[in-house]
C-alpha cells in the first residue's frame, strides 16, 4: 500500500468539476492507499496574508470535503496548521533551497505580475513548503494538476538533494499518481473552458437550488440551430456535457433529437439542467450544513487527523534532525 498526500486549498468552495473529477478519485485513492489528505492553510496566506474569516473557511471545505465522502477512519485528514513539524522540516528544507531556482518557477512569476503589491517571502518559498507537506510523510504519490507538476518536480528535487548531501537513501522521490483514466472534465457555464472557482463560471455543491437556477438560465447559448443535424458549438456542447453526468439518457436523447431538428428551446433545455443539477446536489449539499454544525464532529475529525498526521512527521522530523546533525547533550 504507497503513501499519497494531497493538499486542499481552503479558498472558494468545491463545485461541479469538483465532484466529478478529483473527488470521485480520492475516494477511490483512500480504499487503496494510505492517504494524507491536509488542508493547507498556512498555503493560503502567500496570497491572502489577512484572511477576514480564516478559520471559518478551513471549517467550511473540512465540511465540503467530508461531505463529499472523505472518510477519517480511512485516509488521514487534517489540518496543515496543527503539524508544527511541517514548519520545522520546511526551515530545514529552506536551507538547501536557492534563490535562483525559486525564482524562476512558473507560479511565482505569475504570481508577482498579478499581485506585485504582495510579493512576500512565502510566495518565493511555496514550493518548499510544499515540498515539505510532501516528504514529511515520504510520499511516493501525490495527485497534481498541470499547475502544480513544476512543484512536483521541485520535491522530487529538494529529496534528492537531502539524499545527495547528506549521503543518505532517506527521501522518497513522489511521482505523479496516475488515477489510471482521464479525470472527467466539466465545462464552466461561460461557453468556454472548464469550470473553475475564480472565473465566474460554477454551480457551486452549497448553492441552494434558486442560485443554481439562476447560474444555469444564464449559462451561454446562441440563438439555435438553423439547420438540421448541424454541429453543436461550444457552449452548447458544453450544456450537453453537463446533461451527461446528471440526467436520465432518455433526457439527453430527446433533447439532442430536439436539437438535431431544430425544435430546442434553450429555456426549457436550462430548466431540466437545472432541475436534475439540483436532484444530484442537494444531497450533498444538505449533508455539508449538518457536518458544519457539528462541531464536535468537526473537532474529533481535526484531532484524529493531527495525531495521526504528526506521529508519522514527528518520525521523519526526527530522523532529518539525527541525519543533519542535531543531537542532545
Amino acid at each position: 500500500m504507497e503513501t499519497v498526500v494531497s493538499g486542499i486549498r481552503p479558498t472558494g468552495n468545491l463545485h461541479l468539476g469538483n465532484y466529478f473529477g478529483a473527488m470521485e478519485n480520492f475516494i477511490k485513492m483512500q480504499n487503496e492507499n494510505n492517504c494524507y489528505f491536509f488542508i493547507a492553510d498556512y498555503h493560503s496566506l502567500t496570497t491572502h496574508p489577512t484572511p477576514g474569516d480564516l478559520h471559518g473557511s478551513v471549517k467550511q471545505v473540512l465540511a465540503e470535503y467530508l461531505a463529499c465522502g472523505l472518510d477519517p477512519e480511512k485516509a488521514t485528514i487534517y489540518l496543515q496548521s496543527d503539524v508544527p513539524e511541517v514548519t520545522e522540516l520546511y526551515l530545514l528544507l529552506n536551507m538547501n533551497a536557492y534563490v535562483g531556482e525559486l525564482e524562476r518557477t512558473t507560479s511565482f512569476k505569475d504570481k508577482i505580475r498579478k499581485q506585485p503589491e504582495n510579493v512576500n517571502a512565502g510566495l518565493l518559498t511555496y514550493p518548499v513548503l510544499m515540498a515539505a507537506d510532501i516528504i514529511i510523510h515520504n510520499a511516493a504519490k501525490v495527485p497534481v494538476g498541470k499547475d502544480q507538476e513544476q512543484h512536483l518536480e521541485m520535491a522530487r528535487k529538494f529529496a534528492r538533494r537531502f539524499n545527495n548531501m547528506y549521503k543518505v537513501e532517506y527521501f522518497t522521490e513522489p511521482q505523479p499518481y496516475n488515477f489510471g483514466e482521464a479525470l472527467i472534465k466539466i465545462p464552466g457555464l461561460d461557453g468556454t473552458g472548464k469550470m473553475g472557482k475564480s472565473e465566474g463560471n460554477g454551480i457551486f455543491l452549497i448553492d441552494d437550488e434558486k442560485v443554481l437556477k439562476k447560474k444555469v438560465m444564464r449559462a451561454v447559448t446562441d440563438s439555435g440551430p438553423t439547420e438540421m443535424n448541424s454541429e453543436m458549438p461550444e457552449p452548447i456542447q458544453n450544456l450537453f456535457t453537463l446533461m451527461d453526468v446528471v440526467s436520465e439518457k432518455s433526457t439527453i436523447d430527446s433533447y439532442k433529437e430536439k436539437y438535431a431538428n431544430c425544435e430546442i428551446r434553450y429555456g426549457d433545455l436550462k430548466k431540466q439542467l437545472a432541475q436534475d443539477i439540483n436532484k444530484v446536489v442537494a444531497p450533498i449539499r444538505e449533508e455539508i450544513n449538518a457536518i458544519k454544525s457539528n462541531d464536535d464532529y468537526l473537532r474529533k475529525v481535526a484531532k484524529m487527523g493531527a495525531e495521526k498526521a504528526r506521529e508519522s512527521a514527528s518520525k521523519t522530523v526526527k530522523e532529518v534532525r539525527e541525519i543533519i546533525g542535531f543531537k542532545p547533550f
